[in-house]
C-alpha cells in the first residue's frame, strides 16, 4: 500500500459519491449525508478499508504508522516511557488478572517483551501559543488529556490521529499526551493495557491527577474504560473525567445493532478481514496439529502435502456452513491444544452447533472475547469511576453497546453482568462503589467516531462538547475556576447549501418547547455550563445541527432491554457474516495461504524460543521468535497520502488560528499629513505613537486575550451523595441527622442569654429536609430563608439576629431575647435594600435616645464571626449600656402611618 495505490482505489469513489450527492439530495436532506463534506469523507473511508483489506496487516500498519508532518502552529516533543513505568504496570496488571487469568493469557512474561531497540514513545502536542504562554508564566501545565487512539487494536497511530488531537488541545487550551502503544495481532491483549498503563504512571511522576483527563476513541476508548477499571481496583489515583468517542466496550458482538444492517456506518458489518500473511491468520488447532504431525514424521519439505486443498484448506472452506470444522477436535491436553486458541466457540447455525476454530478478533483469542478487561461490558460493575463523557454515533454498527455501556456505569444495580458471572468478589464490587456519573450523548444518524471527518459540521458540534466537559471535569477536580477560550466570533461552523432548509428549520427550533413540554437546546463549548446530572445521568439526543433533545427511556432502547444472561454471548447473524466473508477470502487467497503455511513449517523446524513454559497466543509475535533472528521495527517514511488527509483535517483549526491572530492584532494606525491643512483637528502622531506601543505591549504579555475568555466552575452538577426521586424522606432525614452529628455543632444559645446571639458560638437554627423554610412546632412557616425582604412588612423582630437576610424566625423569643431584638431602624435598613426608603434616619433615633453608643468588644465580635465565615451583625442601638427598643411612633412605612401607642 502506498498513496498511489490508495487514491487510484478512493477515486472513483469520491467521483461518484459527488454525482450522487446531488442527484440524490431530497432523500438526504434529514440526514449527515445531506452535507457533501461528510458524504464525501464518509464514503471515501468505506472504500479506504474496503481496499486495506485486500492487503496484509502488516501493508496497512506500515501505511497507517507512516510519519506525518504537522502544522507549524502546534508544537510536537517526543519521550519514551522509563522501563521502570513499564515494570510497574505490569506488575498492576498481573495484580488484576489473577492466576487465572494469567493462565489464560498463556503466562506473565511474554506480553512484556517488546521488539529490540523499540521502547515505549509517547508524544507530547500542543499549540505553540499555549506553550510560549505557559512556559513565560512557568506553569507545569493543569490541563493535560491522554489520549489513546483507536483503530481495532491492530492499526492506526499517533501520526494519523495527530490532526485530532492537535483539535482537542486547541478547544481545551490543554496538552494532549498520546502514547504509541503495540498494536495486535503482533502484540494481543494485553500488551496494549500494559503500555498505557505505564503512559498513565509516568504521567502521575509529573502531574497531579486533577489535572488529567482520560479520553479514547473506538478500540482507545475500550482500553480507556479498561484502564480505569484497573486503577479502580488496583488503589491508583483515578483522573479527573474521561471521554469515551464511540468505544469498543464488546468484542463478543452480542448487542442488537451489530446484527442489524447500518448504512450510514463505514464499519464493515462482515468483521475485519485481509489477504494472508505472516502476522494473520493464525493457525487454528486442525492446522497447528497438522503442522507438528508433519515434523513428527520428517517429512521432506518438497513433498509436504500443504498445496493438497483435502488436508488443509478444504477443512476451512466447506460450502456448507453447518459442517464447519466438523471433524475431530484437537485434544486440549496434547501440546498442539496448548500452544493453539484453548477454547472453541460454539453457534447455532441453520439449526446445528458449530464448532468455530479460528480467531475472530486479532486483539485476542476467543476464550478470551469475554473477558472484563478485553469487554469491558462484562465487568461486575462500572461504578466508582470519575466523571465520563460517551458520545455516539446513532448510525454506528457499535451503537447499542455504547448505550448499555453509559446505563450500566450510572445504575449499575439495574444493569449486572450474568449470572453465571456473578462470583462472591463481583457481589461485594456492585456493592462497594456508588454509581459513576455519566454525560450520554447520541447523535442522530452519525457513524461510528464522526470526529475523524474533522472538517464536517457535526465534527465541529462534537469538539465543542468535548471541550466543554473536559473543562468542567478539571474545574470539578481541582475545586477552582480555569480559563477558556470563548471562540465564538473566530471558530466558526459554516453551512452548506444543500442542507439550507434543514438548518434553517433548526435554528427556529432551538429554546422552543416541543411536544411533552420538552425544550430543546444547542451543544454547548468550552466555557458554557454543563446541564445538572439526574439519577446520575445527562442523556441527550442531539442533531447534526448540534441541537439537543432529551432521549428516549431505557425501556425504549434495543441496547438496555436485553436480558442479562445474553450479553457476552456471540450471536448467529455476526458470526454467519464473518464466515461466509472468510470462505471469500480464503478462496482467493488460498494459494498464499498455502505458502505462508510452508514457510511458518520451515521456522517450526528450525524452532522458536519460547518463555520458560508459557503459551503465547498463536498470533503473537513472541510465539514466532526464531533462533538467532531479531525481528526489528522498519523505519517511519512520510506519507503523502496520510499528510493530505491531515491537511484536509487541519483546515478547519488552521483558519481559526488565524482569524484570533488577526482578533488580537493592534489596529492600523495611519497618521495624517498637516501639509495645507489637511486633516486639521485630528490625533497629534505621538498619540498615535503612544497608541501603538501599548498594543505592542499588550501583544507580547499575552497570546490570548483575556477578554475573550470564559470562566469554567463547578457549579454543582452532580450530587454529593446518593439521592433521586425515589429516596424515602425517612432516609433524607436520618442523613440530615447523620452529617450534623458528625459535623459535631456547638449548643443552641440559652434563653436569657441574649448577648450570645452575637458571639460565633450562635449557630442558625434548623431550616428542616426542605433546607428553606422554617419549621415551629413541626410546621413550616410561610416565609423563604436566605432571602431579603421587599417591603419592610416582611421583616420580622429577630430577622438581623442570626442572618440579616433571613426573614423569618423558626422560634419564639424569650423576654430577654426580646429585650435584645435590634429593631431599630438602622437594622430595618441593614436587613432589607428595598426599605431603606421607608424608614427614619437613624440618626435622628440615636439623637431621641440621647447618645446610644456601640456594645463593647464589637469589634472583636465581628472579627471572630468573619474568620469563622459567619456574617457580620448589624450593631444593636445601646443607651447607658443597655439596649434599648426604640419607639414604635418612629417606625413609618412608605404606605401607611402605623397607629401610635398613647
Amino acid at each position: 500500500m502506498n498513496t498511489a495505490t490508495v487514491s487510484m482505489a478512493v477515486t472513483p469513489t469520491v467521483l461518484s459519491t459527488f454525482l450522487s450527492h446531488y442527484l440524490n439530495r431530497k432523500p438526504l436532506r434529514e440526514r449527515p449525508t445531506a452535507h457533501l463534506s461528510y458524504d464525501e469523507g464518509l464514503h471515501l473511508i468505506r472504500s479506504f478499508l474496503t481496499f486495506a483489506s485486500h492487503h496484509s496487516i502488516e501493508d496497512l500498519q506500515a501505511f497507517t504508522a507512516q510519519w506525518v508532518p504537522h502544522p507549524q502552529w502546534v508544537k510536537v516533543d517526543q519521550v519514551e516511557i522509563p522501563e521502570s513505568k513499564l515494570v510497574e504496570a505490569s506488575g498492576v496488571l498481573q495484580d488484576q488478572l489473577g492466576p487465572d487469568g494469567i493462565r489464560k493469557v498463556g503466562g506473565r512474561n511474554w506480553w512484556q517483551w517488546r521488539r529490540p531497540n523499540s521502547p515505549l514513545k509517547a508524544e507530547w502536542i500542543e499549540m505553540k501559543t499555549d506553550y510560549n504562554e505557559r512556559k513565560k508564566a512557568g506553569d507545569p501545565g493543569k490541563r493535560v488529556m491522554l489520549y489513546v487512539h483507536g483503530g481495532a487494536y491492530f492499526f492506526g497511530s499517533v501520526d494519523e490521529h495527530r490532526y485530532q488531537m492537535q483539535r482537542h488541545a486547541r478547544k481545551l487550551k490543554a496538552r494532549v499526551f498520546a502514547p504509541e502503544y503495540r498494536l495486535a495481532p503482533q502484540f494481543p491483549f494485553p500488551c496494549g493495557l500494559q503500555d498505557c498503563l505505564a503512559a498513565y504512571l509516568y504521567l502521575l511522576t509529573t502531574q497531579d491527577p486533577t489535572t488529567i483527563i482520560l479520553a479514547g476513541d473506538s478500540a482507545g476508548g475500550g482500553m480507556v474504560v479498561s484502564l480505569l477499571v484497573t486503577m479502580r481496583d488496583r488503589g491508583i489515583p483515578l483522573p479527573a473525567g474521561a471521554i469515551l468517542i464511540s468505544p469498543w466496550v464488546d468484542l463478543t458482538h452480542s448487542f442488537p445493532s451489530v446484527s442489524g444492517d447500518c448504512p450510514l456506518d463505514y464499519i464493515p458489518q462482515y468483521g475485519f478481514h485481509h489477504k494472508p500473511s505472516r502476522a494473520w491468520p493464525p493457525l487454528n488447532a486442525d492446522e497447528y496439529a497438522l503442522l507438528t504431525e508433519q515434523i513428527a514424521k520428517n517429512a521432506k519439505l518438497g513433498q509436504t502435502k500443504l498445496m493438497k486443498p483435502a488436508s488443509v484448506e478444504m477443512k476451512r472452506l466447506p460450502q456448507d456452513l453447518g459442517q464447519l470444522n466438523a471433524t475431530g477436535a484437537v485434544d486440549g491436553d496434547t501440546p498442539a491444544g496448548r500452544i493453539a486458541e484453548t477454547a472453541f466457540i460454539s453457534i447455532n447455525l441453520d439449526g446445528k452447533e458449530v464448532k468455530l476454530k479460528d480467531q475472530i478478533q486479532m486483539y485476542t483469542t476467543n476464550e478470551l472475547l469475554s473477558h472484563p478487561l478485553v469487554s469491558p461490558v462484562m465487568q461486575p460493575t462500572l461504578g466508582g469511576l470519575p466523571p465520563l463523557l460517551i458520545m455516539t454515533g446513532g448510525g454506528e454498527i457499535l451503537r447499542d453497546e455504547q448505550i448499555y455501556l453509559a446505563h450500566k456505569c450510572a445504575n449499575p444495580a439495574q444493569y449486572p453482568p450474568p449470572e453465571s458471572s456473578m462470583h462472591e468478589s463481583a457481589r461485594e464490587q456492585l456493592e462497594r462503589f456508588k454509581p459513576t456519573d455519566v454525560q450520554l450523548q447520541v447523535w442522530d444518524d452519525l457513524c461510528h467516531v464522526a470526529p475523524t471527518l474533522s472538517f464536517t459540521r457535526p465534527a465541529k458540534f462534537m469538539y465543542r462538547s468535548v471541550a466543554q466537559f473536559g473543562a468542567w471535569a478539571l474545574a470539578r477536580a481541582q475545586k477552582t475556576e480555569i480559563e477558556i477560550l470563548d471562540d465564538d466570533s473566530i471558530s466558526i461552523i459554516s453551512s452548506s447549501s444543500s442542507s439550507s432548509e434543514s438548518d434553517a428549520k433548526d435554528r427556529n427550533d432551538r429554546g422552543k418547547p416541543q411536544q411533552d413540554g420538552i425544550i430543546v437546546s444547542e451543544v454547548g463549548k468550552a466555557g458554557d455550563p454543563l446541564p445538572p446530572f439526574k439519577n446520575h445521568m445527562i442523556r441527550q439526543r442531539v442533531s447534526r445541527h448540534g441541537v439537543i433533545t432529551q432521549l428516549a427511556p431505557p425501556t425504549e432502547l434495543p441496547g438496555c432491554s436485553m436480558d442479562r444472561d445474553s450479553i457476552g454471548v456471540v450471536k448467529e447473524t455476526p458470526v454467519r457474516r464473518w464466515l461466509e466473508t472468510r470462505a471469500q477470502w480464503d478462496k482467493r487467497y488460498g494459494s498464499i495461504r498455502a505458502k505462508i503455511h510452508k514457510r511458518r513449517l520451515k521456522e517450526m523446524i528450525a524452532g522458536y524460543v519460547g518463555f520458560d513454559g508459557e503459551t503465547p497466543p498463536p498470533a503473537a509475535l513472541a510465539s514466532r521468535r526464531r533462533v538467532g533472528g531479531e525481528i526489528a521495527e522498519k523505519k517511519k517514511t512520510k506519507s503523502v497520502g496520510l499528510a493530505m488527509w491531515s491537511l484536509w483535517g487541519s483546515k478547519h483549526d488552521e483558519a481559526t488560528v488565524q482569524r484570533e491572530h488577526d482578533a488580537e492584532k493592534a489596529p492600523e494606525i495611519k497618521v495624517s499629513n498637516d501639509k495645507d491643512g489637511e486633516g486639521q483637528g485630528a490625533r497629534s502622531p505621538s498619540d498615535l505613537q503612544k497608541q501603538g506601543n501599548a498594543m505592542a505591549r499588550r501583544e507580547l504579555m499575552t497570546s490570548r486575550s483575556r477578554s475573550r475568555t470564559k470562566v469554567v466552575r463547578d457549579e454543582r452538577q452532580v450530587a454529593d451523595d446518593d439521592v433521586d426521586e425515589n429516596t424515602p424522606v425517612s432516609v433524607l432525614v436520618a442523613r440530615r441527622e447523620q452529617k450534623a452529628t458528625e459535623a459535631d455543632p456547638l449548643p443552641l444559645p440559652s434563653p436569657g442569654s441574649g448577648s450570645q446571639l452575637l458571639t460565633p458560638d450562635y449557630i442558625p437554627p434548623e431550616t428542616g429536609v426542605l433546607g428553606k423554610r422554617p419549621v415551629v412546632g413541626g410546621i413550616a412557616v410561610p416565609f423563604s430563608l436566605n432571602r431579603e425582604a421587599e417591603t419592610a412588612s416582611m421583616i420580622t423582630l429577630t430577622s438581623a439576629i442570626d442572618q440579616p437576610g433571613r426573614v423569618a424566625s423558626p422560634r419564639p423569643l424569650s423576654p430577654d431575647t426580646e429585650m435584645a431584638a435590634p429593631t431599630s431602624a438602622a437594622v430595618v435598613a441593614a436587613a432589607s435594600e428595598g426599605a431603606r426608603d421607608e424608614v427614619v434616619d437613624p440618626e435622628a433615633v440615636k439623637r431621641g435616645a440621647n447618645g446610644a453608643i456601640p456594645s463593647p468588644n464589637a469589634g472583636d465580635v465581628d472579627g471572630e464571626r468573619a474568620s469563622l465565615g459567619l456574617p457580620t451583625p448589624t450593631p444593636t442601638v445601646m443607651v447607658d449600656g443597655f439596649p434599648v427598643r426604640p419607639p414604635i411612633e418612629t417606625f413609618v412605612t412608605a404606605q401607611e402611618e402605623l397607629p401610635t401607642v398613647k
